[in-house]
């Protein structure tokens, strides 16, 4: 047997690693377009940090998103 462990493909995996790997990819780019469009629409005052640092960071699989919506945002001014 080689040292090297053969690279996994999509026609090796089976039905439910596929389905896996889907749900998986739906939920991050879901959550990276979320980020990205509440990025856009907000005031630069209601963000922690560069708005150009945070969409770099939002490209970070689960990482960059979730952080985003926990320490990039502030709340909104209060209405008077």
């Amino acid at each position: 047997m080689s040292p090297w462990k053969r690279p996994v493909t999509w026609s090796r995996l089976t039905a439910s690693q596929r389905a896996a790997l889907v749900v998986m990819a739906a939920v991050q780019v879901g959550l990276a377009v979320a980020a990205w469009a509440d990025l856009a629409k907000r005031d630069p005052h209601e963000i922690r940090g560069s708005r150009t640092t945070w969409a770099a960071a939002i490209a970070v699989n689960f990482i960059g998103p979730i952080a985003y919506f926990r320490w990039a945002r502030r709340a909104p001014a209060q209405a008077r």
